[in-house]
């Protein structure tokens, strides 16, 4: 069985990592390189870097911070933001990208992701679907950072993202992007059945209890989230513990900290053990010797 992956997800803004609310406000967090060095530490699985503002001012994701973030990150790393050729994908994936995410060009250009998937294979495309509910109660595609409307179904896209050689999609709900409020479980599912492809949800994440609801409710390969993972300290190694509990052959435990004897309150946070407990981790206590 394959184990479903924990995925980070940067949003990049004038070369900084933000937190995204509702596509519409940004909060500064730091620095790429540091936070993919935290992100290492505490058991992330994969990482999706991608610069907001690369399309809309005409450029291509910089090759030279995909070089940096590249050269502290050992796992796996997509990225995406005004990528519109393949000459930029073969510049991308020679910086150290192991994946590039087109969001808009596989809409406008889906050419794109066949070229990409003919000369890099298919597991090198990604296309990651913005999408968020409409008036009628369907749900609608959106491009160029949720502003335009696409008038297609994120299964439709999804479809044709398959169709034109994609290795996986992404879904990230607008809705819920920065609100905390848990997963769209019901547009997640409206991708299960129009494609095989393997789908990464993302949008909504507040605690590993999301995560667990979402696992219990749709059989996706992976789970993104940004700002639980940028907020939480070790918070990849403690969703991964939590999460284990209710599925342990399904997660992937690999990181130097291991969180799997604690126990988790309501919300899912650690519980602080018993200081008889905290004291046997750190010494070893011997009677003083009677003569």
């Amino acid at each position: 069985m394959l184990k479903k992956r924990l995925i980070a997800s940067l949003v990049i803004k004038n070369g900084i990592v933000v937190q995204s609310i509702g596509f519409e406000r940004y909060l500064p967090i730091g620095k790429p390189e540091i936070t993919v060095d935290y992100l290492n530490q505490w058991g992330i699985d994969e990482i999706i870097m991608v610069d907001i503002d690369a399309a809309r001012e005409g450029r291509c994701i910089a090759p030279e911070l995909v070089k940096r973030v590249a050269k502290r990150c050992f796992v796996p790393l997509s990225v995406g933001g005004g990528i519109t050729s393949v000459d930029q994908i073969h510049t991308l994936i020679h910086s150290g990208a192991d994946k590039i995410s087109l969001n808009t060009q596989a809409v406008v250009n889906p050419s794109l992701i066949e070229e990409g998937a003919r000369f890099f294979g298919s597991q090198c495309m990604v296309v990651s679907i913005d999408a968020k509910r409409s008036a009628d109660g369907n749900y609608r595609a959106y491009t160029h950072g949720g502003k335009t409307d696409t008038a297609l179904s994120p299964a439709a896209l999804a479809q044709q993202a398959q169709a034109c050689g994609a290795g996986e999609i992404l879904i990230n709900s607008i809705d819920r992007d920065g609100y905390k409020n848990g997963y769209d479980i019901d547009l997640i599912r409206s991708l299960l059945g129009a494609t095989n492809l393997p789908l990464i949800a993302l949008g909504g994440a507040k605690d590993p209890l999301s995560m667990k609801a979402l696992l219990e409710s749709c059989d996706v390969s992976a789970i993104a989230a940004g700002n639980y993972f940028h907020f939480v300290e070790h918070s990849a190694t403690i969703a991964k513990a939590y999460l284990s509990r209710y599925f342990p052959e399904q997660i992937r435990l690999d990181s130097y900290s291991d969180y799997r004897d604690f126990s988790f309150d309501e919300m899912g946070r650690i519980v602080k053990k018993e200081d008889k407990s905290l004291r046997d981790m750190l010494f070893e206590f011997h009677p003083k010797e009677v003569i």
